[in-house]
């Protein structure tokens, strides 16, 4: 062998070694990022009212794998059956994981369909401020008696906060009475980020506190200079001032298992641009 060609062999090699070696150092630097992520049908919810079929398959084309639906007047399912609509689920390669609903109407029927296809959770979206701490331990009272309910259907069930459970009544923090009476092998929390801080609170001192209490998350941006405690203030992720990637590092850490994304205000863009722009955002985490 002339020492040219031994010369080529080499150095064709150690190109090969090298090419391996970046390709091994480019998974593992993407082994970490975030795989699995969902929208909060609530983000698209104008598309979903004119064509929730043709919506739900953009919403995949952009890279969502989860949903999280809500009740309307089309139901959780919108219009379709259970059935029906986990197998459009499944031929868009989508789970529903959860659904918002009223949780007075119909409970057992609604856990019944939720675990009939494979859902993970119901959850109580809203119970709005209340006069006493007496009409939050009623509340947390009532979600003890939902839980049991999913129990006994093989889900759970979650309740998603929004600020005014972060706003001191009587001396006592109305989000700590909720967690504190309901029972944790029943009940679970939603964790709305935004609407944590909203509130006024900080969400890595609750997600620490609460450890293995909140299991899913809304994650949702908030405008930069945005009013303390201004409601309406909902962007694009990654234009905020929301510190996702340590935050949400720190909620798996503490036993977050669904991260959905949700937004609510949208200036100058359309929500499915949104939501499309959310998932870009998220598929560039690393947890």
């Amino acid at each position: 062998m002339s020492y040219d060609r031994r010369k080529f062999l080499q150095t064709s090699g150690m190109f090969a070694a090298g090419a391996l070696l970046a390709n091994k150092q480019l998974f593992a630097a993407n082994s970490n990022a975030l795989k699995n992520y969902g929208l909060q049908l609530w983000t698209v919810k104008e598309d979903m009212a004119k064509d929730a079929k043709g919506t739900l398959q953009k919403i995949a084309s952009y890279g969502y794998n989860q949903i999280e639906s809500f009740e309307g007047a089309h139901g959780m399912f919108w219009g379709m059956s259970p059935a029906d609509f986990k197998k459009y689920m499944d031929d868009l390669g989508m789970k529903i994981i959860s659904s918002h609903c009223n949780i007075g109407a119909d409970f057992e029927k609604k856990a019944a369909d939720a675990a009939a296809i494979g859902m993970k959770y119901l959850i109580c979206p809203y119970k709005g401020p209340q006069k006493t701490i007496g009409d939050f331990k009623k509340i947390a009272d009532e979600f003890n008696a939902k839980g049991e309910i999913c129990k006994k259907n093989g889900i759970r069930f979650a309740y998603h906060n929004h600020g005014y459970s972060f706003q001191q009544l009587e001396g006592q923090m109305p989000q700590n009475v909720m967690m504190d009476n309901t029972n944790p092998d029943t009940v679970d929390f939603e964790m709305d980020i935004y609407w944590v801080i909203t509130g006024g609170a900080d969400p890595v001192k609750y997600l620490q506190q609460y450890k293995n209490r909140f299991r899913l998350c809304h994650v949702k941006d908030r405008e930069k200079g945005a009013a303390a405690g201004e409601g309406e203030a909902s962007c694009i992720l990654g234009e905020g001032s929301i510190d996702y990637p340590s935050l949400l590092n720190t909620a798996k850490k503490c036993g977050m298992e669904y991260y959905i994304v949700e937004q609510e205000k949208f200036t100058n863009t359309t929500q499915l641009l949104s939501s499309q722009a959310d998932a870009k955002y998220m598929a560039g985490l690393k947890l």
